[in-house]
């Protein structure tokens, strides 16, 4: 945020200006205060409509204080009564005409055009006031909005809406808490009542005013107050640090105003002395709704049916499979199985009894005096279950007595059964009642939404009343495919666990159970271990279980992702070949699409449309109808067609992605020269002409026969009638009018004309001699098109044709009087003989459109490849096919541009890169390479284009691209990498075709072949003597780029409909600070204004009033081509600073006020659009109004492509990962299983829905660091609708480096973390019916957690293999239940593999590869990745994820981190990589290798090589992957050279002291104090655990100390309490060594050395005389570390929990020295296999072509990248 001095004059004074300044005020989007202006959008009534009804103030009471002038507006009146900012009065103004005009335009014309319709304003209200209305049921409180349905007043309905606007404009942080404004508009509208009412003031006895009134009162008496409540508590945050349960939210602060009380303690106006505002530290904190606690136990809280299903169904499992059986229904006819099994009854009440349990433990300081009832529930909760648990216990107890007691089943126990079976039956009605109504989901949702109090009473016990969740039931249709879906998941997931992990360790675990083990390696403190075992042994089976309904998600998702992408025609154009066989449907499938339709009035939308439209599209799809006909018949149609498909190729030629020759040969040129057919683009008609020739030359048949053969292929009819056509012209052209020679040629084409239409050429001519015939008229228009024409060769040629058209053409020869009287000689004989010498005259060099379609005809004529590489960019090919498939699928139909949906984008940016400057393309890395000159290599053929684009400008060398062409390449630069260039000038593509597309819709027949005709002449694109707009003095109108040949025809109408339509809002937070430090950044996005008309920027300015006063301003400036500068637009005063949450959210939502329109689309800074999407946009607002399922879409998900897949394989494995998700991944989470949420960008919003109930993302602190999928999960639980469409796309870029895609993998899985704790997250998991919540929790927290519950399914075989080693209970249990050899244990350890190498993640991939590019590239694809070690990147991925997620629900500590999105070609060094994965990976791995280790020289069974290599090959590919994919995807990772610089520079980051602000990088101590901060932000149960888990460390020192030689076999527990002994001594040795290090290394050297000598001497000694006298092996040595160094780890750990205690305590500084040496220690581990495999030959090349295999398929020069080979003067 910038800070300058106060200005002279501020714009957020009330005054309104005079009206000449009034003329000259700058505006937005419409001049509204001047509409006598001469601007395009006026020219609407709508407009005027609009403007009018807000200035019928009619007789209103005049406001009191403020002189009421002519010309003021119903705005004017609120403002002056309540105190609005007349900024927000001026933005809301707008904002409300748009609103009111666009709603007018869309429906039927009325009598009176300049009048409003009173519907379009009753309309807009009730939706901007849904929420409120609802808010007023809620609460059993009448709404304030006073208008009857049967009298209309819509000047009380515009004040009611504008009231609403007007203090959403001005509430800032206010708007992240939606009832909060309701309850200000609630009274504010009372107040307005009370005026309208003409009230009298009972005190004063005048008539009523408002409680404040005033300059800038609302802001000051109503927004202040309560931002600085906000505030306080943010403060109390302690930055997020603090826990959520120590202060209030934005939620909690919401939440207040869901229950009645808010209108007690608040009052009106609102009483500052209510506990509301107070933020002291008491105890009871001022929570409501819900407490967010830090603990695992959330995810049972919040899905806690979920997890009862587990469970029981686990109880039941083990159960049946104990009796033996085959099958379970086997088993089941024991009544003793059947009575067993009810004992899920019991089980199930205990959960319920933990559920209570829990809840009463996080939420009781919710309870208060105002809140008793919730704690009275909570009582009766528990007690009821505990009650339950006891009748269950205690019914079948009885059961048994009676059964024992006769020991059969009598009639007794029998009825003791149906006894128990009745209170189950009681016990379970709840459920009962949930299916009945989930079964009838439309009784559920008006259950819910009555506000009965006797409905109150009934659901009081089950769920807290809240405002949201509630009627959250989707239709019948809905509820059946979701619910079908999941029972074939859960079908599948229980027959897998029953037969294949269950059932198979029941027999190993009866076997154990029965053995008796006596043969203990340790001093054992139990006597009954053999139950221990079976518990370690079920442990991963129980893990994986209770996981892998995950892989059956994904499975099944998989399949019906596909099946949906089937039936929506994803994939069926998936190249440019298959685009060729269906282009002229393609033709038909765009006017059909992209134009509107030509409608009567009321026909729209009626079932005989829809069914009409749908019998078209199935002709289109399958090619029924030769649509195509039409077209033909149609110039109109073909000409519009034309324009359309040529601005897209010529879009693609300015993105540098086609050449100017790829243009030609792909362009539909416009109908020049009189030719009959449609004229495909070459690339069509390629070779279609020489295959005519040869059929007409081999086929001997009458011309219908030759013609219907040729008419069999469209492309072959056109390219013959077009090349005959072209010829015909062509020589006309060239032959001087009113020479013999022209009439000559004339009559010979009236001859064939005249064979061809009485059907007797055939009979006429010699087909035979047609291929001569060709050969010449291609040696002439080769002469054509040569630079230098040479005209004797030119009437040679000409000669040489007619003579074979006269003499040896015709099969009737004729004399020469009858050639002269049919006009085929001439009548005078020239001089020479020759014909054409003096009769050609070629067309001027400057008649570019004439050469142009001579080397179209050249083309025709002489093609004979089928041009399958063309054009030959990958990206251009993709963008076709997406392009041409997405019209064949089902799109809505569009309407014209006036009457579409308005929509603005909006963009949040801090201080990312705009473009990129001279500087950062010309500055070499360490290996030499230049950005400019990777962009070069990696996009060699749109740097070719480029250079190509830039000579046709005028460029002569490529010098001049550093000096008078530098901001060309630094844009060309800037739009490959992530830059705010690149998403401005996509979204820009939306302004450009509205533009056009407007054009098409309102342009005559006339206007539209008189334009086509004009751009045939002009030529859109130029070979030579370019006209090309980019290089012309544009229009004031005209964007930066629009070359698009449309641009040419615009009326000056376009501009206006398009800015109404379209509004581009980048929220450039700091830009004022921006522009006062004179940064670089600005002038760029100065320049991105100036050149882009409909971009606006809005950012927050601070301005000093005071010595310490500083005031904040939210301003929206735009550049203003008339006076050639940027101007102010609005300048809106905020309550204070404007980040309280949350940086990016509070960005956005401070801009959104400056949207327009009824959709808002959200973009994120490193994303792109493209033109040929852009035309679609309309089509997709279009989605609004339809009913997906009971409700409309809220927000309309749409696909991404990601464009930064190409850069290297890490690159790739990320996009296919991330393509996979926003395709298949969310189409199926759309539909079928309707939980969509909104994952980011590039969704559109309902923007008037979202507008009043809380905007589009959330803020809060720390909570919601993933902001944007709380946009969905608050959209869902207000009863929205998330839809997925993917016939529209936009780009996508992603991180490309590891480090770079790890730190973006942390950030989402702390993300995770938080949402666990969130209460949307519990709202969602409880109010949602079982199978959505099924959907929610395995697409969200799920997935995170049961990732992490695979790494601790390693963990817990490992461990448990290393327990049942080292006690020696293995050995006893080896032969007689063999726990190797276990069907079980080989499904829990193929599952954990298939999971950890991520083929589950990688299905989805396949699927959707193989649906849009085809089976065998799919499989292709994913070899390729596995040869590419994905599987090595995938389970590092999985650590990463495990990691940040524990971690942030055990400490917390989620933070945003800064990714960068640069070109990563950059070695990273050792110390880098090992600051960002030594905790998360390295210390992991490692601890997995020593157990693997330890677990190989002791276990019994890993005598068998082949049987340990089968137990741990997963665990060590894990130990492998998480060590070495740093190094492995590290650019010259493997480089001996740069390794050996890497450790010196690692060991000089450790022994770096450093001082007060050094930074991690720069010294292991201060990064090891950062390392530490989650646990200094942690609980009091978050430090226990963390305790407890590292107790496991001292499990080593005890197990292994016991297979010492040294004792001898004994099992004491002394044997462990004297190896504490070599602890001890350890330690005290270290600290002489230090303490005489401290005290005599630096003045009495000598001192130390021999302090160091005795030490060496004296440990010599000692081991000398153990090694002599006791039984002490050399090998017990190497044992011995492995015993005592996780010991020296596990003593570290703790001392960080418990730092507090210790810090000032000299044991802290010998922590530390320690902690450093670990560190060192680990690094060397890490560090020996990459300095290994450095040093053997071979390894640094391979690794080279495993990271860069992609760049390597397409030739590109990695090698030279990577070694900097290149000299300095390449560009």
């Amino acid at each position: 945020m910038s800070r300058r001095p106060r200005q002279p004059q501020s714009h957020g004074s009330n005054h309104r200006a005079s009206d000449g300044a009034a003329e000259e005020e700058p505006y937005n989007i419409i001049p509204i205060h001047n509409l006598l202006a001469d601007h395009p959008s006026l020219r609407y009534p709508e407009v005027r409509a609009a403007t009018a009804a807000l200035r019928a103030v009619g007789d209103l009471r005049k406001p009191p204080y403020v002189p009421w002038r002519e010309g003021m507006d119903l705005f004017d009146w609120l403002g002056s009564f309540f105190g609005f900012q007349r900024d927000n009065l001026r933005n809301q103004r707008e904002n409300l005409v748009l609103l009111l005009a666009n709603a007018q335009m869309r429906i039927p014309p009325i009598d009176n055009i300049d009048t409003l319709d009173p519907g379009v304003v009753r309309n807009l209200r009730r939706k901007l006031l849904g929420n409120y209305s609802s808010w007023c049921k809620y609460l059993g409180r009448k709404s304030n909005v006073w208008i009857s349905d049967r009298r209309e007043d819509h000047r009380r309905e515009l004040l009611y809406t504008a009231l609403y606007l007007l203090i959403w404009g001005e509430a800032a942080n206010l708007r992240f808490i939606p009832e909060c404004l309701c309850y200000i508009f609630h009274n504010m509208a009372m107040e307005l009542n009370r005026i309208l009412e003409d009230y009298i003031d009972e005190n004063t006895g005048r008539p009523v005013v408002p409680s404040f009134s005033g300059e800038n009162a609302f802001l000051l008496r109503v927004v202040t107050p309560i931002y600085q409540t906000l505030k306080d508590e943010t403060e109390r945050s302690r930055n997020g640090t603090a826990p959520h349960s120590a202060w209030r939210n934005y939620d909690d602060i919401n939440e207040y105003f869901w229950s009645r009380r808010c209108f007690d303690r608040l009052k009106w106006p609102i009483d500052l002395s209510s506990n509301f505002f107070v933020a002291s530290n008491r105890r009871q904190v001022g929570k409501t709704g819900f407490v967010e606690q830090r603990s695992f136990w959330n995810i049972y809280r919040s899905f806690d049916r979920l997890w009862i299903m587990h469970i029981l169904f686990l109880q039941a499992a083990i159960i049946v499979a104990w009796k033996g059986e085959t099958y379970p229904w086997q088993a089941l006819k024991d009544r003793g199985v059947q009575v067993r099994v009810l004992t899920v009854f019991i089980t199930w009440s205990a959960l319920r009894f933990v559920q209570s349990v829990l809840d009463a433990g996080m939420q009781y300081s919710l309870v208060s005096r105002e809140t008793a009832w919730l704690g009275v529930r909570m009582v009766l909760k528990s007690m009821a279950a505990t009650g339950w648990t006891i009748a269950f216990g205690v019914l079948y107890g009885r059961i048994w007595s009676e059964r024992n007691r006769t020991n059969r089943w009598s009639a007794e126990a029998n009825r003791r059964v149906v006894n128990f079976l009745e209170a189950a039956g009681v016990f379970i009605l709840p459920e009962v009642l949930a299916l009945a109504l989930f079964i009838l989901p439309w009784i559920r949702n008006l259950l819910e939404k009555t506000n009965w109090k006797i409905l109150y009473a009934l659901m009081w016990w089950f769920q807290t009343r809240t405002f949201v969740g509630r009627g959250l039931r989707e239709g019948i249709v809905d509820n059946v495919k979701y619910m079908l879906f999941w029972i074939m998941v859960l079908a599948a997931k229980f027959s897998f666990s029953y037969f294949l992990q269950v059932k198979p360790m029941i027999e190993p675990t009866k076997a154990i159970l029965k053995i008796d083990i006596i043969h203990h390696k340790w001093h054992e403190f139990f006597s009954n271990t053999n139950r221990f075992a079976v518990g370690l042994l079920w442990l991963p089976v129980v893990l994986i279980y209770l996981m892998d309904l995950q892989i059956w998600y994904s499975i099944f998702s998989s399949v019906v992702g596909a099946l949906v992408g089937l039936f929506s025609h994803l994939g069926e154009i998936r190249n440019i070949n298959q685009l060729r066989l269906r282009f002229q449907f393609f033709a038909s499938a765009m006017q059909f699409n992209l134009m509107p339709e030509e409608q009567l009035l009321g026909t729209r939308g009626t079932l005989r449309n829809k069914f009409s439209d749908a019998v078209r599209r199935l002709k289109l799809r399958y090619g029924l109808g030769r649509p195509y006909k039409k077209i033909e018949s149609n110039q109109v149609e073909a000409n519009r067609f034309a324009l359309i498909w040529n601005a897209i190729i010529t879009t693609f030629r300015e993105e540098d992605i086609m050449s100017d020759r790829e243009v030609e040969l792909m362009e539909l040129p416009p109908n020049s020269w009189n030719i009959r057919v449609i004229r495909w683009p070459c690339l069509l008609l390629c070779n279609e002409l020489l295959l005519a020739l040869s059929q007409a030359k081999e086929l001997d048949a009458l011309d219908k026969v030759l013609w219907r053969k040729i008419c069999k292929n469209e492309y072959r009819r056109c390219a013959v009638v077009e090349a005959y056509d072209s010829i015909k012209h062509l020589l006309l052209v060239i032959l001087k009018d009113d020479t013999e020679e022209r009439s000559i040629v004339r009559n010979l084409f009236v001859e064939i004309d005249e064979s061809l239409q009485h059907e007797r050429f055939t009979q006429t001519y010699k087909m035979e001699v047609l291929p001569n015939i060709h050969t010449k008229l291609n040696f002439l228009i080769d002469l054509l098109t040569k630079e230098k024409k040479d005209l004797n060769k030119l009437v040679n040629t000409l000669q040489t044709l007619y003579d074979i058209c006269i003499r040896d053409f015709p099969k009737m020869k004729r004399g020469i009087e009858q050639l002269r009287q049919d006009g085929l000689v001439p009548q005078r004989t020239t001089v020479t003989g020759l014909l054409f010498e003096n009769a050609v005259e070629l067309p001027d060099v400057e008649n570019t459109a004439f050469y142009r379609q001579v080397r179209r005809l050249h083309t025709i004529l002489t093609s004979r490849d089928s041009m399958h590489n063309v054009p030959m960019n990958i990206e251009a090919r993709r963008r076709i096919a997406f392009f041409s498939n997405s019209l064949f699928m089902n799109i809505p139909r569009a309407p014209q541009v006036e009457k579409m949906l308005a929509f603005s984008v909006l963009t949040p940016y801090y201080n990312e890169d705009v473009q990129y400057s001279k500087e950062q393309l010309r500055t070499e890395n360490e290996d030499g390479i230049s950005t400019l000159f990777y962009l070069q290599k990696i996009y060699a053929d749109e740097w070719t284009n480029f250079v190509e684009r830039m000579r046709r400008n005028g460029m002569v060398n490529e010098e001049e691209l550093w000096s008078t062409k530098l901001r060309d390449l630094r844009l060309w630069a800037s739009y490959r990498g992530q830059t705010l260039s690149r998403t401005v000038r996509g979204m820009m593509y939306y302004y450009k075709a509205l533009k056009m597309l407007a054009f098409l819709d309102s342009a005559s027949e006339m206007d539209i072949r008189e334009g086509s005709m004009e751009l045939a002449s002009v030529g859109s694109m130029r070979r030579d003597g370019s006209m090309d707009r980019l290089g012309s003095v544009k229009s004031s109108r005209s964007m930066s780029r629009e070359s698009s040949g449309v641009g040419f025809l615009f009326k000056g109408h376009e501009y206006g409909t398009a800015l109404m339509k379209y509004t581009y809002v980048v929220a450039c937070q700091i830009y004022g600070s921006q522009k006062e430090k004179k940064d670089p950044h600005a002038e760029e996005i100065l320049y991105l204004m100036k050149n882009n008309e409909a971009l606006r920027v809005a950012y927050v300015d601070e301005v000093h009033t005071g010595r310490d006063d500083v005031a904040y301003y939210s301003v929206l400036v735009k550049y203003d081509q008339q006076l050639q500068k940027e101007v102010e637009i609005y300048r809106i005063r905020l309550p204070g600073p404007l980040k309280l949450g949350e940086g990016k959210p509070e960005n956005q939502n401070h801009a959104l006020i400056f949207t327009r329109g009824d959709a808002v689309q959200t973009i994120d800074m490193n994303q792109d659009n493209y033109f040929e999407e852009a035309l679609k946009m309309r089509n997709l607002l279009e989605e609004f109004p339809r009913h997906y399922g009971i409700r409309k879409p809220t927000i309309l998900g749409v696909r991404e492509h990601i464009f930064t897949g190409s850069v290297s394989s890490l690159a790739w494995f990320m996009s296919a990962q991330e393509t996979s998700f926003v395709t298949l991944g969310q189409r199926v989470l759309a539909n079928p299983l309707k939980v969509r949420m909104h994952y980011g960008h590039p969704d559109v919003f309902d923007r008037l829905w979202f507008l009043s109930r809380g905007g589009i993302s959330k803020a809060s602190r720390v909570i919601n660091i993933s902001e944007d999928i709380f946009a969905g999960f608050n959209c869902t639980l207000r009863g929205g609708n998330v839809t997925h469409h993917e016939y529209i796309q936009v780009g996508k870029g992603r991180d490309v480096g590891l480090n770079q895609i790890s730190m973006f993998e942390a950030k989402v899985a702390s993300g995770n973390g938080e949402q666990v704790l969130s209460r949307d997250v519990y709202r969602l998991g409880h109010r949602l019916d079982f199978f959505r919540m099924l959907s929610v929790y395995y697409t969200t927290v799920g997935f995170f957690f049961n990732t992490m519950v695979v790494v601790l399914t390693v963990y817990a075989f490992v461990w448990g293999r290393l327990y049942l080693a080292l006690s020696g209970i293995e050995g006893d249990i080896v032969g007689t239940a063999n726990s190797t050899n276990n069907k079980a244990l080989g499904t829990v350890l193929n599952q954990q593999f298939i999971i950890q190498l991520g083929l589950f993640t990688a299905l989805p991939m396949i699927v959707e590869n193989s649906l849009e590019h085809g089976f065998l590239p799919a499989i292709w694809d994913f070899l390729t990745m596995q040869l590419q070690l994905a599987s090595v990147f995938y389970t590092f991925s999985m650590g990463t994820r495990t990691h940040f997620f524990g971690r942030t629900i055990l400490h917390g500590g989620a933070k945003y981190r800064a990714t960068g999105r640069g070109f990563v070609v950059q070695h990273k060094s050792f110390a880098e990589n090992y600051r960002l994965y030594a905790r998360s990976h390295f210390v992991k791995a490692i601890e997995l290798g020593v157990i693997l280790t330890v677990y190989a020289s002791h276990s019994v069974v890993a005598k068998s090589t082949l049987v340990y290599i089968i137990m741990t090959i997963s665990s060590w590919f894990l130990v492998v992957s998480w060590i070495m994919s740093p190094f492995v995807f590290n650019p010259s990772g493997f480089d001996w050279l740069k390794t050996v610089y890497d450790f010196d520079g690692f060991m000089n980051w450790i022994w770096y002291r450093g001082g007060v602000f050094t930074k991690a990088d720069q010294s292991w101590e201060t990064w090891w104090y950062e390392e530490q901060d989650h646990l200094r932000m942690t609980g009091l149960w978050g430090k226990l655990l963390e305790i407890i888990l590292d107790l496991r460390y001292f499990f080593f020192q005890y197990g292994i100390v016991y297979q010492l030689g040294i004792v001898n076999g004994s099992t004491s527990i002394v044997v462990y309490l004297i190896s504490w002994i070599y602890v001890v001594v350890a330690l005290g040795i270290y600290m002489i060594v230090a303490h005489a290090r401290v005290k005599y290394a630096a003045k009495n050297h000598i001192y130390y050395r021999a302090v160091q000598s005795f030490i060496i001497c004296l440990m010599t000694l000692v081991l000398v005389v153990l090694l002599k006298f006791t039984n002490l092996k050399f090998i017990d040595l190497l044992t011995s570390l492995m015993a005592f160094i996780p010991t020296g780890w596990g003593m570290i750990s703790i001392a960080q929990v418990i730092r507090p205690f210790l810090q000032a305590t000299v044991v802290w500084d010998t922590v530390v020295s320690v902690a450093r040496l670990y560190d060192i220690l680990l690094g060397v581990i890490v560090m020996a296999p990459v300095a290994l495999l450095s040093w053997m030959p071979g390894f640094q090349s391979m690794q080279t072509r495993i990271l860069f295999n992609e760049a390597f398929s397409r030739g590109l020069q990695i090698s030279r990248i990577l070694t900097g080979k290149k000299s300095n003067v390449d560009l």
